[in-house]
């Protein structure tokens, strides 16, 4: 994990240096997160339901978002991420849930319509638009109904601003544009408001 990958003009470089670098103290970050979490699964699971689910997380860190789902009574839960670091914190803290090195632009190891709900919190805001979309689309194949983005919306605060200066992350485009970019791709969209600072964007796959 060379330093010169933060200065990469690769921005996957940059994301797995920074997620590999703060992964020992990132679970710290998921406590202090754990209202926010818990606001916004309690909104999923009334707008969509999770018990009996089969769940895919995207970028799942150390797996608190994971978790959550699993406490609403979702079965089958895989959890991928690309930091090594992020997936050694995240199995000794879930031991229940799968997770596997895994990138969400690139999700050949499922097959189409594979999950109930495919998932991510606080990752597509970290890449550009094309990028997004590149990864919204293979979250959309392997799903069978819903895709669920829990993620910025609104006023954001000081110390999370401060975390995506230094990822160089695209999250004040996100925050403007993330809805739109959702309506081009999915039959059907729409956003509803957590609490600080966060949304959560649900996209539903057409089925037949």
């Amino acid at each position: 994990m060379p330093i010169t990958d933060y200065f990469s003009r690769d921005p996957n470089k940059r994301a797995k240096f920074i997620f590999n670098l703060i992964a020992p103290i990132y679970g710290n970050v998921d406590a202090g997160l754990i209202k926010n979490y818990r606001h916004a699964i309690g909104i999923v699971d009334k707008e969509i339901g999770i018990k009996g689910k089969r769940v895919l997380d995207i970028g799942t860190g150390t797996g608190a978002w994971a978790e959550a789902y699993r406490m609403k009574g979702a079965v089958d839960i895989y959890g991928i991420d690309f930091s090594t670091k992020m997936l050694t914190e995240s199995r000794k803290k879930h031991p229940e849930i799968s997770f596997a090195f895994g990138d969400g632009e690139n999700l050949n190891d499922f097959a189409d319509n594979s999950f109930d709900i495919v998932t991510a919190s606080y990752v597509l805001h970290g890449v550009k638009k094309d990028l997004r979309n590149k990864m919204l689309n293979e979250m959309k194949r392997v799903s069978k109904k819903h895709v669920v983005i829990h993620d910025f919306s609104g006023s954001t605060p000081l110390f999370l601003r401060f975390l995506e200066m230094m990822e160089k992350s695209d999250y004040k485009n996100f925050k403007a544009n993330f809805c739109n970019e959702l309506k081009s791709l999915f039959f059907e969209a729409k956003k509803l408001e957590s609490i600080n600072g966060s949304g959560l964007y649900f996209a539903s796959v057409k089925t037949f």
